[in-house]
């Protein structure tokens, strides 16, 4: 059986989210590192900050697999002055390669909103805006229904127990029940008016601004859950891709926190 590689890791979750489905402002892929590199164990997380690479290092790892990416733009040098140039050094110094799969995976079907959905109990599922080319596969958000249809309140609750968040943003009630649901983990707020137009009863995502909140007029339930507690899901993906193709490989879901938002809430 020959080595396994940083190559290997990268190819078994661009199987279900090809590198060319990213977007263009992306930086999906390699980060940093040797894809002919051997790799032996691997930390998925959702951020990678420097906490993360000290994980790594403290647990023998030689890869960490990230939804978002560490590098978003060139870096014109490596110093200590930002936790950006800190991690890649550190990377760097451990022989740590940094794999991202971002945006090629928001706009898998089988990626970041199709987890969300079914962790929510949704069935019946298909793509919110999905691509011409490939109208099955690829595409943002997703759309399901619930077997029985449930009060708003209920909903939010069932999303706050979901996503294990404190509180949700919302715009005004509408008075229906939500039975269709439309959602995109991240920020989708560019895809409501997907939402609307399949008339789903509610539209869960996240970084919505705040005049967003007066477009559904009754129409429509929208719903902030926070960028981190709607993708959140994502690390689990990827963690069980890399264990399903790789049964014998090492792969874990990092424990440091990197949700950069806290929250106060007055009891």
């Amino acid at each position: 059986m020959k080595n396994m590689t940083v190559n290997d890791i990268l190819n078994c979750i661009t199987e279900i989210a090809p590198l060319q489905w990213q977007e263009s402002y992306d930086n999906a892929g390699l980060q940093v590192g040797d894809l002919n590199a051997e790799a032996h164990k691997a930390l998925v997380c959702l951020d990678i900050t420097e906490e993360i690479v000290d994980e790594a290092v403290a647990k023998d790892c030689d890869v960490i697999v990230s939804h978002h990416p560490l590098i978003f733009r060139g870096l014109k040098h490596l110093s200590p002055e930002t936790y950006i140039e800190r991690a890649v050094m550190k990377a760097v110094k451990h022989d740590i390669a940094m794999i991202s799969m971002h945006t090629n995976l928001d706009n898998s079907y089988l990626g970041v909103s199709r987890v969300l959905a079914e962790r929510l109990g949704l069935r019946d599922l298909h793509i919110l805006q999905p691509v011409t080319e490939d109208p099955d596969l690829c595409g943002a958000g997703m759309v399901g229904e619930f077997e029985t249809a449930m009060q708003e309140l209920d909903f939010l609750a069932l999303v706050a127990d979901t996503i294990k968040s404190p509180c949700l943003r919302h715009s005004a009630l509408t008075g229906c029940k939500v039975k269709k649901v439309a959602l995109c983990g991240g920020s989708g707020s560019p895809f409501m008016q997907d939402a609307l137009s399949q008339k789903a009863d509610a539209y869960l995502t996240a970084d919505i601004k705040y005049h967003d909140f007066f477009i559904p007029e009754g129409r429509i339930l929208l719903v902030d859950g926070g960028h981190f507690e709607t993708e959140q899901f994502t690390k689990v993906l990827i963690c069980d891709l890399i264990r399903k193709k790789f049964p014998t490989f090492a792969a874990e879901i990092a424990e440091t926190r990197t949700n950069a938002v806290h929250y106060f809430v007055r009891n």
